[in-house]
C-alpha cells in the first residue's frame, strides 16, 4: 500500500497468475465433486485491477497488456456454476476488516473501500457467464458464530440444489 505506483501493475499480474493457477486446479476437481472458491480471477480484473487503473496507480499501456491477459485467461476457463456475491454495508466492511486484524489493511481509508464497493456491484451487474444470487451478510457473522455460518451453508446448499 505504501508506492501503490510502483507495484501495482507488478502485483496485479501476479495475482492474476497465481488465481488462474488456482482457477485450473478446481477445474480439475469439480469434475467429481462440488467447489466453493473464496475470490476468484474476475474480482483481480474487475475490481482491484480497475481500482489501480481508475486511481491513476496502473498506466494505460500496462492496463491495457493486462486485461489482454486476463481476457486469455479467463477464455481458456470454464465459469462458475453459480455466483455468490456475500454483500455487506461499508460499515460491515469495517468491521470484518478490523476483526481479521491485518496491521497493513487497518489504516485502508474509507475512500478505498467505498471505491471497491461500488466496483464489486457494477461488476455483479454486468457479470453473465453463470446465474448469480446476492446474499445480504449485514446481519450474519458467518466468521465467528457457528449458527450464522451453518445458515449461510444450507442457503449456499439449497441454493446449488
Amino acid at each position: 500500500y505504501k508506492d501503490m505506483k510502483r507495484w501495482a501493475f507488478h502485483s496485479q499480474v501476479y495475482f492474476l497468475c497465481r488465481k488462474f493457477r488456482i482457477h485450473q486446479e478446481l477445474d480439475r476437481a469439480r469434475s467429481s465433486r462440488t467447489v466453493i472458491q473464496d475470490r476468484t480471477i474476475y474480482e483481480d480484473a474487475e475490481i482491484f485491477a480497475a481500482n489501480l487503473y481508475r486511481s491513476r496507480k496502473i498506466a494505460k499501456r500496462d492496463y491495457e497488456t493486462y486485461r489482454a491477459l486476463y481476457e486469455s485467461m479467463v477464455a481458456a476457463l470454464r465459469p462458475p456454476d453459480l455466483l455468490i456475491f456475500l454483500s455487506g454495508s461499508l460499515r460491515t466492511i469495517r468491521k470484518r476488516i478490523q476483526l481479521r486484524g491485518r496491521p497493513e489493511e487497518q489504516s485502508v481509508p474509507v475512500s478505498y473501500l467505498r471505491r471497491l464497493n461500488l466496483l464489486y456491484e457494477d461488476w455483479f451487474k454486468r457479470y453473465d457467464l453463470s446465474p448469480t444470487v446476492v446474499l445480504q451478510t449485514d446481519e450474519m457473522d458467518y466468521v465467528t458464530n457457528l449458527m450464522d455460518r451453518l445458515d449461510l451453508i444450507e442457503t449456499i446448499e439449497r441454493i446449488l440444489g
